[in-house]
């Protein structure tokens, strides 16, 4: 066989996987949006059925023998070519897969969709007992899933690598380190200051007019409606099943229009990053995002840099104010802007403002680390929360649904991506920062409603790539350094300090 048919053949193989992945991707989203509660424990088996054929597939000896057969080959080829990468991909992934069993993936496929299900009643009846033993049972299979992996360097790293390859669990604690006195010394200073206004927030907001008026905002960040879709869901999320169908969903609620209007754009966000991936790396490893990290800075650069700034809504305002003129037309822009803008410690993570919304992060990294070190044990997590809550933020739930039920992700068995959110948010500014000296009208543009030009920046320079390069590697190829917390810091600082005149 030629070294061309040796990496046609293998292109095959892994585009099998890719597709078996995409199915299982179709059947959970179903799961999320439209399929009856009952459905649960057959979707269940569906899913392990095909989690373990995907497995088998991506195992394949076959697999293995051409990646050593091309080996040499690909050495040879330019290191940043969509061959090159594939092949380095490839093999870095098939040396993990063969490392974990198949019919361990189907137990973990079976145990999370019938986790998710009783994560949905615990959280609406804000009863952790319902949820405990499915989490106990994640909890368990995570740490023997690290095993798979020993030696590490901590029983957390198997878990991070498989959301934020090459990052360690040192590297997120160095990272977090270094911002958490930052973070901490921005809000006690603005807990110093008087608050902006926000309770025209809180008030009856029509669902379809919300609903209207999010897509309207995401059609002109370049949402293609041709090639993707939105639904309602308990918990926002993306899915992509291609590059030409990428699908997210929003929550709204009826009594305050920033969940579903900033939820919006932040899904928005991730979905710009998938349909954005060039068309060549599809059904292939190289056909995603980079990291849940470089994911993250996508949704939170439109929800937040873009979304919450004041020369966004001095284009759309007059709009926002014409669709709820009853609750906004007597609140002028200024107004609005510091009130979408008011720093407060709050319970629930998806909605906390810029300043504290990292220590969320931080909260459940460490609780995360305890479960896996077994320091925390499963039942005594409601506690813990509420402990870290008060001690981080100084507020604590009062009901587990605003605590430790809060969050989808460990019912998907999702341990070891917390960390990703805070994450992005560092790297989002770190494009922006970049951005703003190749684009330097880039504000002007926001200003007149225009995003083709940044969205253009970000096309060229993170989507296209897919996951060609690791999260630190194609943050350093972009902005020169690696992920780094100062631009970041330097954004709330600017932002902030003038908004409560610090």
């Amino acid at each position: 066989m030629t070294p061309e048919a040796k990496l046609k053949r293998l292109k095959d193989l892994v585009s099998e996987v890719w597709d078996l992945h995409m199915a299982a991707a179709v059947l959970s989203w179903d799961q999320e949006t439209y399929m009856p509660p009952r459905g649960a424990a057959a979707r269940g088996q569906q899913l392990s059925t095909i989690s373990r054929l995907a497995h088998i597939k991506a195992t394949d000896e076959e697999i293995g023998r051409l990646l050593d057969d091309l080996a040499p080959l690909a050495a040879q080829w330019n290191p940043d070519s969509d061959e090159a990468r594939l092949v380095k991909v490839t093999r870095r992934e098939y040396e993990k897969n063969t490392k974990v069993p198949a019919d361990f993936v189907a137990e973990e496929s079976r145990v999370t969709s019938e986790a998710l299900m009783a994560w949905r009643e615990a959280k609406a009846k804000a009863d952790f007992g319902l949820f405990e033993p499915h989490l106990a049972r994640i909890v368990a299979l995570k740490k023997q899933y690290a095993e798979f992996f020993a030696p590490y360097d901590h029983i957390y790293d198997p878990l991070l690598d498989d959301f934020e390859p090459g990052l360690k669990t040192a590297d997120v604690q160095r990272i977090f380190n270094a911002l958490r006195p930052q973070q901490v010394a921005l809000v006690q200073a603005i807990a110093q200051r008087p608050q902006p206004d926000d309770r025209f927030l809180h008030q009856p907001f029509d669902v379809q007019k919300q609903w209207d008026f999010g897509v309207e905002v995401i059609t002109a960040f370049g949402f293609d409606w041709a090639r993707g879709r939105q639904d309602k869901s308990a918990h926002p999320f993306t899915t992509a099943f291609s590059v030409d169908d990428v699908r997210i969903t929003t929550r709204i609620e009826p009594d305050f229009l920033g969940t579903g209007l900033f939820g919006t754009m932040h899904e928005c966000g991730h979905a710009l990053y998938e349909l954005g991936v060039a068309p060549e790396l599809e059904r292939t490893p190289l056909g995603h995002g980079a990291s849940l990290a470089i994911h993250e800075s996508q949704s939170r650069l439109w929800e937040n840099l873009v979304g919450r700034s004041r020369a966004f809504w001095e284009h759309f305002y007059p709009r926002l104010q014409d669709t709820f003129p009853t609750q906004l037309g007597n609140v002028d822009l200024e107004t609005f802007y510091r009130g979408i803008n008011r720093v407060s410690p709050s319970l629930i993570r998806t909605e906390a403002d810029e300043a504290t919304y990292n220590l969320h992060i931080m909260l459940r990294l460490e609780l995360e680390i305890g479960l896996l070190e077994g320091t925390i044990a499963v039942k005594d997590l409601p506690e813990v929360w509420r402990a870290k809550m008060k001690e981080y933020l100084g507020v604590a739930p009062s009901n587990d649904a605003e605590g430790v039920l809060q969050d989808i992700h460990w019912s998907m068995g999702s341990i070891g991506y917390f960390s990703t959110y805070a994450l992005g948010n560092l790297i989002s500014a770190q494009w922006w920062q970049k951005m703003e000296e190749d684009i330097p009208d880039l504000e002007a543009q926001i200003r007149r409603g225009e995003f083709g030009e940044l969205l253009d920046w970000l096309r060229a320079h993170v989507h296209r790539h897919g996951a060609k390069f690791e999260p630190q590697e194609l943050v350093q190829r972009v902005v020169g350094t690696g992920i780094d917390p100062e631009p970041y810091m330097r954004y709330l600082w600017a932002k902030y300090g003038e908004i409560y005149g610090l």
